[in-house]
């Protein structure tokens, strides 16, 4: 087995990507010590009695104290009050990244409490599950997945370097992008699709004309899915929109007018207008299958559940 990338990295926020940064990181030997908070006592209890940590600290100061890389896992809105609470105890020379789904807001909260001597060195693993918790957390959550970095124009390139490794050693494919780009691309990808869920399953609940029975009883594929990605944090994906407002926001207006388009090619019975646009949009599902980002197995690759 290869040197440990860091003698000691600390886990601020013990939810599942935590967890699962715990897990890959025994798994691959890439720290010597591995040292987590959380907020609640609750959670600090359940990671101590898992085992995926070495040491379970009572603050986060503490756990970051003598870090070599201080992971900050936690809703992108508590940024610049957790880096307040533990910039004094970090040691010159470390990194602090995060995980966030947002970058440009990170930077803003985070750097201005920060020694030159530290590296801030945002990063965000495109990888994640509808659960949530300590024990929701397992190795294998990176494997094959996409992590983004978003260095800063005055990072030291070994630090660079090191947290790449680091993120490669947790199985994750790197990449690097500045703050700004990474937003606008997340806006397409993650977060406007993840505001479609929740107001396609939200509307699913209020119509007066439909039971909320049939609507579970019934769900098609299509809605199952929406309710899948609609059953993530709500406090992560509050901080996100509050966090990515104008990169959201130009994604939705654009969305919004491709929908009224749409809605006149429906009206209007323009089969051909119907036609051109969802030949598009099976070419990019094919080339997400390509990319090797899902399967191409018959039903998204669901099990057919037993008939009762």
């Amino acid at each position: 087995m290869s040197e440990p990338i860091f003698d000691r990295l600390a886990l601020i926020g013990l939810g599942l990507i935590g967890s699962s940064i715990a897990h890959a990181a025994r798994r691959g030997g890439l720290a010597r010590e591995i040292v987590g908070y959380a907020r609640s006592s609750e959670t600090r209890e359940t990671a101590a009695r898992l085992g995926f940590l070495d040491r379970v600290a009572d603050s986060a100061a503490e756990a970051a104290t003598d870090a070599d890389c201080v992971i900050l896992c936690i809703p992108v809105g508590s940024i610049g009050a957790v880096t307040a609470q533990i910039a004094d105890a970090m040691k010159p020379g470390a990194i602090l990244t995060d995980v966030g789904s947002v970058k440009g807001s990170v930077i803003a909260q985070a750097a201005p409490h920060l020694p030159d001597s530290i590296q801030l060195i945002p990063a965000h693993p495109i990888a994640g599950t509808e659960q949530s918790g300590p024990e929701a957390g397992f190795a294998e959550l990176f494997d094959g997945r996409w992590c983004i970095l978003t260095p800063l124009p005055g990072n030291d390139a070994d630090a660079v370097a090191r947290l790449r490794a680091f993120w490669e050693g947790l199985g994750s494919d790197v990449a690097s992008m500045d703050a700004a780009h990474h937003d606008r691309v997340l806006a397409v990808t993650s977060h406007v699709p993840h505001l479609i869920a929740y107001s396609i399953v939200g509307t699913a609940s209020d119509l007066e004309t439909v039971a909320e029975s049939e609507v579970v009883k019934y769900s098609a594929s299509g809605f199952r899915d929406f309710t899948r990605i609609a059953a993530s944090d709500p406090t992560m994906w509050r901080d996100v929109f509050l966090h990515n407002k104008e990169a959201t926001l130009e994604v939705l207006g654009r969305v919004t007018e491709d929908l009224f388009a749409l809605q006149r090619a429906i009206r209007w019975g323009d089969g051909d207008a119907l036609f051109e646009r969802f030949t598009e949009t099976r070419a990019i599902r094919r080339g997400i299958v390509e990319a090797g980002q899902d399967t191409d197995r018959p039903n998204f690759g669901r099990e057919k559940p037993p008939r009762a």
